[in-house]
């Protein structure tokens, strides 16, 4: 059955903490990264489509020294900025044009971006990533395909209406506006809002917006993400997260068809015997049906004047054993062919099975590492965030190499060394 190609925004929100963190990520600043399906060497592919001046961190505080934002109010651990990633399925890209057409509609995305921040001035970067290798359906086409998306960093702004206080020298001015300043609030940007009962985010709406907007653009061919879902708001490891759980689901699905295939081949394999033994042991009744020399070099008696003389009986007897001989002949040749041909299939059966239960093992300690990762992050997904990224940020460890131990250690190491023991 074919996937539904689907459009899909999420959006995130951080502290000012994750401006090295995010801005590592997506503008190819680690080293090394704990997603081993990103391939730096295509790093010159990703395109941008607004380039940060300097570091995130460092634009951020220039945009504050300028007043073009403000902080008034908002605590030290406030969020501070956040990320548009705009996504579909890759399948979609891959049957549209590749590379050139993600392109084209990231550029579009990009413009929807624009609008729903408020300006391009509130946007720190854009960069559509076009290095990241879908791992699924590389495997499944069997060529390497690439996940194309969007991740836009921005700053959410609001106007912010300032009051004269009753401070204020002139009493006609109290409660009169002051001044409008654009104030940095994640939560006044997004608000939530009641639907039917049930408290929703605004951003969820996003879907609905983006997918209209790419439409009228003139990109079509997949619906929209599904509303209110938590599929659009997820961070990048909890979203790879969920893709390995699918896959995990598959590889289940998979093992369960592996095993089926194991057990059809087995009883496959065990007809095959069979026939292979009831060959045998036809060739050999057909084998002990035929004419012995010992029945023929005893009939007979030698005659006077040479010759052999036979008995009617005999002759009788010879006759038909020579018939059985040559039919029981021809069928043990027969027979020799498709003993031959069977047992060509049982040794076929034999390989295949075997390669079918090598096979199975590589899939269950895949599916088992996967099962052992998600359950980590059921139990402590910021922790193990935090390890992932604390791993990322270091230098690889050092190999030491393996000491040994004294008890092993040889006379003469132990005499160079200067221990006694």
């Amino acid at each position: 059955m074919k996937k539904t190609d689907r459009s899909v925004v999420r959006n995130q929100a951080y502290t000012k903490a994750s401006f090295s963190v995010r801005e590592r990520h997506n503008e190819r600043k680690n080293e090394s990264y704990y997603n081993s399906d990103i391939h730096p060497e295509r790093q010159n592919l990703n395109v941008y489509f607004k380039k940060c001046e300097g570091s995130y961190a460092e634009q951020f505080e220039a945009m504050l020294a300028a007043g073009a934002i403000n902080t008034r109010g908002l605590k030290t651990d406030a969020k501070v900025f956040n990320e548009f990633v705009f996504d579909v399925n890759s399948a979609y890209f891959e049957r549209n044009g590749g590379y050139e057409f993600a392109k084209s509609f990231f550029e579009e995305a990009y413009r929807c971006a624009v609008k729903e921040i408020g300006g391009e001035q509130y946007v720190l970067s854009a960069v559509m990533h076009a290095d990241e290798r879908n791992k699924a359906l590389s495997s499944e086409l069997g060529s390497d395909i690439y996940h194309f998306h969007l991740h836009v960093i921005y700053i959410p702004v609001v106007d912010k209406e300032v009051l004269w206080s009753k401070r204020c020298k002139d009493p006609a001015l109290v409660g009169k506006v002051k001044e409008v300043i654009k104030q940095v609030s994640h939560s006044k940007k997004w608000p939530r809002f009641k639907e039917n009962g049930r408290w929703i985010n605004s951003y969820s709406l996003l879907q609905d917006r983006f997918h209209e907007h790419m439409r009228n653009a003139g990109f079509t061919g997949f619906e929209r993400g599904e509303r209110g879902s938590t599929a659009e708001h997820l961070s990048v490891l909890e979203y790879k997260s969920q893709q390995e759980a699918k896959r995990a689901a598959a590889l289940d699905t998979a093992i369960i068809g592996k095993e089926q295939v194991i057990a059809d081949l087995d009883e496959q394999a065990a007809k095959k015997q069979k026939k292979v033994d009831r060959l045998s042991d036809e060739i050999n009744v057909k084998a002990k049906a035929a004419l012995t020399v010992a029945e023929i070099e005893a009939m007979g008696k030698p005659a006077l004047l040479g010759g052999v003389n036979v008995a009617a009986d005999d002759m009788k007897k010879l006759k038909t054993l020579a018939k059985k001989s040559l039919a029981a002949h021809e069928s043990v040749s027969n027979m020799k062919h498709k003993l031959a041909a069977a047992e060509n299939e049982l040794c076929e059966l034999k390989t295949q099975l075997d390669k079918e239960k090598k096979a199975r093992p590589s899939v269950m300690e895949h599916l088992s590492i996967i099962n052992k990762f998600m359950a980590a992050l059921k139990r402590a997904p910021k922790r193990l965030l935090s390890v992932i990224e604390d791993i990322m940020r270091q230098p690889p460890e050092r190999q030491e190499p393996e000491r040994m131990s004294p008890e092993r250690a040889s006379p003469e190491r132990k005499h160079r060394s200067g221990i006694e023991y």
